[in-house]
């Protein structure tokens, strides 16, 4: 079947959103929470609500407040009132409704993905609930990506100063959230496990929507409710690795003071971590409204740590070029989170990792053809972080098509240069290739959408 320009950016972002909508939060929490009776059913496990006498609800991230709505369905009316819930959650501002009784904390600005003073008071006060609960009390953990960020209680004589540097320094330097996270858990008395040993509940049951590849536990947010199996000298390795060892010198020094204790205590909690959604249930979803569709697609969600995003860009160009051309899919889903080297300060432009990525694909899809030529022509490439949030600006992705040629011709851009500044979002603003949703409350990554339109043979 033949299928025009525009009904191609339709489908692509259709196949996405259906992506997105699959792992909403409300609905993950609520497929996972069943009140029958007197049993409280969580994942696997069935708790007797007349052994619980009070139940906690804290946690942090960019789902949060989805997670928390859906929770509240969950357990309904009654429960709440009986069990008398209370709760708070740290979340974005721009994530931030009035809820009861689980109350929703802007614990950092939107689109600034980094600790502020006003997630150190949230997480005080989670600290606070969780060591407030007695041996016959439920903890329930809601635990998103973003939580990193979003979680900040910095370790005795180092300053949210130096973890904000740190943060800044590591992530411009092009550190993957596994090293982010190795730092930021040892400089932390919440995360790696900090939340779950300050918990004095006799259960503690974190649900988990993963934002990190593979799903490690440990990594996500940080891991505040997991046993934490990295250590002071792996973080000093990080910061040797990317030259930043002298950029917060009270963080360094407190990493060198405890490379001689003995690891971190055990939970007096007995704790299940339980993951309800991640980057495969995007992509899975993605792929049946391709079918619906009437597209043959392909898919893979990556469980590994993604390199750079102009690397996956460039791939993705040339897979679009194959599927017009080649027999096999004419749709491609992809799930992932590559990672971005920062141009200098202060030639830095404004963008996000899937902006990058796309404009690096126009670029190569221009640098082998000629200026009469729409090297675009049948495909539309379209890539977005779940969250609604790519990187500190109000767009979740961009995409391009044989239009977003036309435009730039027009126009007279070099989009290499705005790549090379790391610009993206300036220049989709202009072609008018940004996708822009708000927030999902969700985030399980990025999900990339790849569709063709066919070639078809001469007679």
């Amino acid at each position: 079947m033949t299928r025009s320009p525009q009904q191609l950016l339709d489908d692509a972002r259709a196949i996405w959103q259906a992506g997105v909508e699959a792992v909403r939060s409300d609905r993950l929490v609520r497929d996972q929470v069943v009140v029958d009776g007197d049993e409280l059913r969580i994942g696997e496990e069935t708790l007797s609500l007349r052994a619980i006498d009070r139940i906690a609800v804290v946690g942090a991230g960019k789902a949060g407040a989805g997670m928390a709505v859906g929770l509240q369905e969950a357990l309904g009316e009654r429960l709440l009132r009986e069990k008398k819930v209370t709760g708070w959650i740290n979340v974005p501002a721009d994530c931030v409704h009035p809820l009861e009784p689980i109350h929703l904390h802007a614990a950092r600005p939107a689109g600034k993905n980094e600790p502020t003073a006003e997630g150190v008071q949230g997480a005080e006060k989670i600290l606070e609930i969780a060591g407030s609960l007695g041996a016959n009390d439920l903890c329930l953990c809601l635990i998103s990506g973003g939580g990193s960020a979003l979680l900040p209680a910095p370790a005795p004589g180092v300053s949210l100063t130096d973890k904000q540097a740190l943060t800044r320094h590591l992530s411009a330097a092009g550190a993957n959230i596994e090293q982010l996270n190795t730092v930021r858990k040892q400089l932390s008395r919440i995360k790696g496990g900090g939340l779950a040993r300050a918990c004095t509940a006799g259960r503690l049951v974190a649900l988990v929507i993963s934002d990190v590849l593979g799903d490690p536990l440990q990594i996500i947010a940080s891991g505040p409710t997991v046993a934490d199996h990295s250590t002071p000298h792996d973080a000093l390795a990080v910061l040797k690795k990317f030259n930043a060892l002298e950029i917060a010198p009270a963080a360094t020094a407190y990493l060198q003071s405890r490379l001689e204790e003995p690891p971190r205590g055990s939970f007096a909690a007995h704790v299940t971590n339980l993951i309800i959604g991640n980057n495969a249930v995007a992509v899975d979803a993605a792929g049946i409204e391709a079918e619906h569709r009437r597209y043959s697609h392909a898919m893979f969600a990556s469980r590994e740590l993604e390199g750079a995003a102009e690397d996956i860009g460039v791939h993705l160009i040339h897979m679009a070029g194959q599927m017009r051309t080649l027999p096999g899919p004419d749709c491609l889903i992809t799930g992932g989170e590559p990672t971005v080297q920062l141009a200098a300060a202060e030639v830095r432009g404004k963008g996000g990792r899937n902006q990058q990525l796309v404009l690096a694909s126009l670029c190569n899809a221009l640098s082998n053809c000629d200026a009469n030529t729409n090297p675009l022509a049948g495909m539309c490439i379209l890539s977005g972080g779940t969250d609604g949030e790519d990187g500190p600006t109000d767009a979740a992705g961009a995409f391009i098509s044989a239009e977003t040629v036309d435009k730039l011709r027009e126009l007279n851009l070099d989009p290499q240069d705005y790549l090379r500044r790391n610009d993206a979002y300036t220049f989709f603003q202009q072609v008018g290739g940004l996708i822009q949703t708000g927030p999902t409350h969700t985030n399980v990554c990025d999900v990339r959408v790849v569709v063709v339109d066919r070639v078809q043979p001469q007679p």
